[in-house]
């Protein structure tokens, strides 16, 4: 049995089709009546199911040209509406010539039984002619009834359209007042139906050129990104809601980080007609978050550097103070012992420096930067290198010519290179070469884009390569990260190519590394080269600084230290005083206070009474005193309690005869260090 269904409303046209399909009927359709009589015109069929409004032709005016046509009137007609369903509109219906009336909705069995009832019936008589008066007052009930309905159908349709504006009008402050991005597209994404203004913020990009091109905004996500979130867009195609971080990079080249959610839209058939979803700037976020494991890493390598910091400082002033000892004065030495003793002394000088750049690298401290040549420097450098990396590592060099000249501190400059040589020749275990050399780049703005820690200018680069096993993929991103390591436990402490990296951002500067697993990798650390010229070199030799007999009391709790202090101070011509604490450097003070020129005294102390403490009580009864503060943590590394006057005098342990005895002589002869340029942090006693 074919079924005509008339109805303006696709989604109702779908629905009443399905279930009557599902019955086995045969099933064509129609959006009004004048449609629907020409449906009639070219194919059979056996029922008609209509709706009432409609438009061209409403269901009244359809069902009465039915029912006038020599052909169509005996088709059994069925009434279905939902807005026409007062008794006066079924009564109507029948007066048009309707064999049923059903108000919407209506379960399949009323439909369906309708449709028996009527066929049961038998071929509809044909109707007699309606007279003049009948026909006059069917058309005013027709008229009145469709206007009627008109009207009522007008004021829901204003009523919707009033919410409908009030609706959309708080969805349009919403979205752009908001700082995240709300967008929906078409169901195939060719088309964007709407986008917020928040948008441009984020992409950099007019709302305008997403909607000529909506692929923009997949083009600027990082490429890196692209290939998830193209990923996600074809899930939600299928209907997989997504969720997801992804980097967009602005026409200006500022990367922003983007939180994404998205979700597909349905019709009341459930199917998808559009997609929707949510994209919120998390760059500050994630900058926050870096910034907080970076403190966090920092915090806990300045903690273990100030842990061991003052004890290990002492162990390299007792070390070098004793050999310059035994080298400037035994004057029996053999030439083979006193180049023992000379290697002894430079390995202790790079101790020291190796702990002055870990405090430096975890607390920041400023570079004590000078011009250099770093041809020269790497070359003076890879003699010591090839003595410490063993006969199975052959060190070459491979100089740039006329390279320029960088401003650096030299001492951080040879901790690169031992951090990346000790790293290398730890990638060797079986032994291979080693290649540190230098070359010159000069970048431009293009190739700087490319990486966001780059900037154009002229670099001298170090490098340092190495024939080793190679860096896996995984672990490239995480190498600079402090205290990560790839070495056994006990073989790393995860801190060298850390404090390298920290070392050329210090240097306003960056660190590339390239490798490949099983090969070797290349370290190379980018430095600005400079304008400045070399400075001449001090060829006269420092003097030596000689005592007039002068009172020194020395007050430090590290027995070694003292003792070698107090040593070196007797040869320069000094008499010396000494005290193992605050304490009984009270009990000397109250018998030799006026005969006393000096006070020489750690900071830090055990006793419950620290350097600053006993500086502070003697200065009350003796303001004049020359006072020359040591300590193993760097006058740059603590902060300030205590203003003190200007003939105060700082040493950072640990340090030479020569530097002892020039400050000691200038803070005697009141040349000390003002006070406002000391920064000390007043310790207790149980600080070590």
């Amino acid at each position: 049995m074919k079924v005509l269904i008339v109805d303006d409303t696709p989604a109702n046209l779908r629905l009443l089709r399905a279930v009557l399909e599902g019955e086995n009927f045969e099933v064509v359709d129609a959006a009004d009546g004048v449609l629907a009589l020409a449906v009639l015109e070219r194919e059979p069929i056996d029922a008609i199911i209509s709706d009432i409004l409609m438009p061209n032709m409403d269901g009244y005016r359809f069902c009465s040209e039915v029912r006038r046509n020599e052909r169509f009137y005996q088709l059994p007609f069925i009434i279905y509406s939902s807005t026409y369903n007062s008794p006066a509109d079924e009564k109507l219906a029948m007066n048009m010539g309707a064999d049923k009336y059903i108000k919407k909705p209506a379960p399949i069995a009323a439909i369906t039984g309708a449709l028996d009832e009527i066929i049961r019936r038998g071929p509809r008589q044909k109707r007699e002619p309606i007279v003049p008066q009948q026909e006059l007052n069917l058309a005013k009930l027709y008229n009145e009834t469709l206007v009627n309905k008109l009207k009522q159908k007008n004021d829901e349709l204003s009523e919707q359209t009033e919410a409908l504006q009030a609706s959309e009008e708080k969805f349009r402050q919403l979205a752009e007042n908001i700082s995240e991005v709300l967008w929906i597209t078409s169901a195939d994404l060719s088309s964007v139906l709407y986008i917020s203004p928040s948008y441009e913020k984020v992409w950099g990009c007019t709302c305008q050129s997403l909607r000529e091109r909506p692929i923009s905004f997949a083009e600027a996500i990082h490429e890196a990104d692209r290939p998830g979130m193209m990923a996600a867009l074809e899930e939600l195609r299928r209907g997989h809601a997504f969720d997801l971080e992804f980097r967009v990079v602005r026409p200006d080249g500022q990367i922003r980080w983007v939180h994404s959610r998205g979700s597909a839209i349905r019709d009341d058939a459930g199917i998808i007609y559009r997609l929707g979803g949510i994209a919120e700037d998390i760059t500050r976020r994630k900058e926050t978050e870096r910034q907080l494991r970076q403190a966090q890493k920092m915090e806990s390598i300045g903690k273990l550097a100030g842990g061991v910091a003052h004890d290990f400082n002492n162990l390299l002033m007792i070390i070098g103070a004793n050999l310059e000892l035994l080298l400037t004065t035994d004057k029996d030495l053999k030439p083979q012992s006193k180049e023992h003793l000379a290697h002894i002394a430079h390995a202790a000088d790079r101790a020291t420096t190796l702990n002055r750049q870990l405090l430096s690298f975890s607390r920041s401290e400023a570079a004590q930067t000078q011009v250099l040549n770093l041809n020269d420097l790497i070359a003076n450098f890879t003699k010591l290198l090839r003595r410490i990396l063993g006969e199975d590592i052959r060190v070459l060099n491979e100089f740039a010519p006329a390279l320029p000249p960088i401003k650096a501190d030299p001492g951080m400059m040879e901790q690169i290179l031992m951090n990346l040589a000790v790293n290398a020749r730890d990638a060797m275990p079986a032994g291979g070469q080693l290649i540190i050399g230098t070359q010159l780049q000069d970048l431009d703005a293009a190739r700087a884009e490319l990486d966001s820690r780059m900037r154009p200018g002229r670099f001298a680069c170090l490098s340092v390569r190495d024939t080793g096993t190679g860096i896996a993929p995984e672990n490239l991103s995480r190498i600079f990260e402090p205290f990560f390591t790839t070495k056994a436990a006990g073989h790393g402490t995860g801190l060298g190519l850390a404090t390298v990296f920290g070392i050329a951002e210090q240097h306003k500067g960056w660190v590339d590394v390239s490798s490949q697993v099983g090969v070797g990798t290349t370290f190379t650390v980018f430095l600005p080269v400079t304008q400045e010229e070399f400075a001449a070199p001090d060829a006269a030799a420092r003097k030596k600084v000689l005592g007039g007999g002068e009172k020194i009391l020395v007050v430090e709790d590290d027995k070694s230290v003292r003792k070698v202090v107090s040593e070196i101070l007797r040869r320069q011509g000094y008499v010396v005083m000494e005290a193992d604490s605050g304490l009984s450097a009270r009990q000397i003070w109250a018998n030799e206070a006026q005969n006393l020129d000096l006070l020489l005294t750690d900071v830090v102390m055990p006793g419950g009474l620290t350097g600053l403490e006993l500086v502070e009580e003697l200065r009350q009864q003796k303001p004049e005193l020359k006072v020359v503060l040591t300590s193993g943590y760097s006058s740059q590394l603590v902060s300030s309690e205590v203003a003190l006057s200007k003939n105060l005098s700082f040493l950072t342990k640990p340090y030479s005869s020569q530097t002892l005895a020039e400050t000691v002589r200038k803070s005697l002869d009141g040349q000390g260090a003002p006070a406002a340029e000391m920064v000390l942090h007043h310790e207790g006693s149980h600080s070590r």
